[in-house]
């Protein structure tokens, strides 16, 4: 089926990154839509494919998906082969999991450290509500480490809908300079020595538009 998704900034839209990433990751050929987020003609160009107003947006054949989440289930659904969930149901069970954490949760590293793919080396203040979401994320890196590292170098041995959930994160954690040690150093150097995510990286310092309220720090 024919297969669209449509996509806010690759320098910005966090969302939009981990459906294309999890398109890209598996193999899922797909056309590329990106309407530039926090210009006038935004809500009403998002607008003629989803009322929900918001991106990510996968056309699939007669279908339309919004929300990241359900992208992922929809696409786990029709390309079983591809294994975007741990074939373990323990291991689906965890990644279930901490996929739901992510979608609902981290809400002051949301507001603390937007993602910015171009402003490599800004400085914020650390409160301790946001180290607490980051200590957060170190444990759920460390224990995937601990738990499947001997099956690959993804948060489950293979890729999954996992590291599409928590590929911004990365990022996140890479503009503002945030240190990790080394029991969940592994996989950032993973995600960002993905093709695919080299090929967002390229495409978001070509783009030239500016958000202002996502330009935090100094």
């Amino acid at each position: 089926m024919k297969t669209k998704l449509i996509i806010g900034n690759k320098n910005y839209s966090s969302w939009s990154l981990r459906a294309w990433l999890l398109l890209k990751e598996a193999g899922i050929p797909f056309e590329e839509h990106r309407i530039a987020l926090d210009c006038p003609n935004t809500a009403g160009e998002i607008a003629t494919f989803t009322e929900a107003k918001c991106v990510p947006v996968l056309q699939f054949g007669e279908m339309t998906v919004w929300d990241t989440m359900a992208i992922a289930e929809t696409m786990a659904e029709h390309f079983p082969e591809k294994h975007l969930w741990p074939q373990d149901p323990v291991a689906r069970a965890h990644a279930r999991a901490i996929c739901a954490e992510m979608h609902s949760g981290f809400h002051v590293l949301r507001s603390c450290m937007p993602m910015n793919c171009r402003a490599m080396g800004r400085k914020i203040p650390l409160p301790d509500e946001l180290g607490d979401d980051i200590d957060r994320i170190i444990a759920i890196w460390a224990e995937c480490h601990r738990k499947y590292g001997d099956q690959g170098s993804w948060l489950f041995g293979n890729f999954s809908i996992a590291d599409a959930m928590f590929a911004p994160v990365v990022l996140r954690l890479r503009t503002y300079g945030i240190n990790l040690p080394e029991s969940a150093g592994f996989y950032p150097q993973r995600l960002l020595e993905s093709e695919a995510m080299q090929e967002w990286l390229l495409a978001a310092e070509a783009e030239t538009e500016v958000i202002d309220r996502e330009e935090t720090g100094q």
